[in-house]
C-alpha cells in the first residue's frame, strides 16, 4: 500500500502543478470562472496558481506531505465556488459541456478526500 501511495502522492502533484501552470498559460479562463462576488479575479487566479504549484510541489516530498495535503484541502474547498458558478452559468461556458460542468461539483469532494489521504502520516 505504501508504494501505490507513494505513486498517487507523485500523480496528485503532478495534477496541482499542471493546473497551476494553467493559471498562467491561460488566465483569462480562470479569470472567467471567479464569481463576479469575489473580488480582484485576477489576482485571485494567480494566486491560487502559486498554491497549485507550491502545494503540488510539496506533496513530492514525503516530510511535507502532511502539510501539501492540508493546503490541498483548503485550496480544493477555496476553489469550489468557481465550480459551483460555472454549474449555475453554463451560458457563459458553451465551450464546456453541461454534464461536465455538473460532473466537476462531486469531483472536487474526490479531490478533497484525495487531499485529505496525503494528511494521514508518513507512511509513503
Amino acid at each position: 500500500m505504501a508504494t501505490f501511495k507513494r505513486v498517487t502522492r507523485y500523480l496528485f502533484g503532478t495534477l496541482f502543478i499542471g493546473a497551476g501552470i494553467g493559471h498562467f498559460l491561460i488566465p483569462q479562463f480562470f479569470v472567467d470562472i471567479v464569481p463576479p462576488a469575489l473580488p480582484w479575479p485576477r489576482t485571485l487566479v494567480y494566486l491560487s496558481g502559486i498554491a497549485e504549484i507550491g502545494l503540488g510541489a510539496l506533496l513530492f516530498f514525503r516530510r511535507w506531505q502532511t502539510l501539501a495535503g492540508w493546503g490541498l484541502v483548503a485550496l480544493s474547498i477555496a476553489v469550489f465556488p468557481a465550480n459551483l458558478y460555472m454549474a449555475q452559468h453554463p451560458e457563459r461556458f458553451p465551450e464546456i459541456p453541461k454534464t461536465a460542468l455538473l460532473i466537476r461539483l462531486p469531483l472536487q469532494a474526490v479531490l478533497i478526500a484525495w487531499a485529505y489521504w496525503y494528511t494521514r502520516g508518513k507512511q509513503s
